[in-house]
C-alpha cells in the first residue's frame, strides 16, 4: 500500500502498480528536497497542503522557481542546477507512468546536476552576500594565513 503523498496516480485511482509508480515516489521526495517542506502539512494555507498540486505548476517556469526552492537556502544555489532539478522532478511527477523516467535515467540525471556543482566553486550570489557583510570573498584559511605574517 502506497503512502498518502508518495503514491503514483495511477495507484491512488486503480491500486495497481507499475514499474515506474516508485519514480512517482522519488519525485515526491525530490520536491521535498527542493522546497524544504512535506509532501503533505495540513498546517499550511490550503492551496499549499498537497506540496505536489501546489509546486508542479511553479517547477515548469525558471521565473517562478525561486517561490518552490527552500528559503532556508536564502538564494544560494545553482540557479541552472536548480532549474535541471525541477525539470527532472516534474518528469518523475508525470502522470502517465509511461513518460516518466527509469530510475536509471534519474540517477544519470542527478549525476550531470551533481558534476555541475563540482565545477562551480561558488553559489549563486555568494560574493555579492560576502562583501555585502563587510568581508571579502576570500576564504577563513586565506585570511588566518594573512594575519599570521
Amino acid at each position: 500500500m502506497g503512502t498518502y503523498g508518495y503514491a503514483a496516480p495511477e495507484y491512488v485511482s486503480t491500486g495497481h502498480l507499475y514499474v515506474k509508480s516508485d519514480v512517482y515516489g522519488f519525485g515526491v521526495v525530490l520536491l521535498e528536497m527542493l522546497s524544504g517542506l512535506r509532501a503533505l502539512d495540513p498546517s499550511r494555507p490550503s492551496e499549499k497542503v498537497n506540496l505536489v498540486n501546489w509546486a508542479k505548476p511553479l517547477l515548469a517556469d525558471r521565473r517562478k522557481l525561486s517561490q518552490v526552492m527552500d528559503s532556508r537556502l536564502e538564494g544560494q544555489y545553482h540557479s541552472k542546477g536548480a532549474f535541471l532539478a525541477a525539470q527532472l522532478t516534474l518528469k518523475c511527477l508525470n502522470s502517465d507512468p509511461k513518460s516518466r523516467p527509469s530510475m536509471k535515467e534519474v540517477v544519470e540525471a542527478l549525476e550531470k546536476i551533481e558534476l555541475m556543482k563540482s565545477r562551480t566553486r561558488e553559489p549563486r550570489n555568494s560574493s555579492s552576500l560576502v562583501r555585502r557583510q563587510g568581508h571579502s570573498p576570500r576564504s577563513d584559511s586565506a585570511r588566518k594565513n594573512s594575519r599570521g605574517r
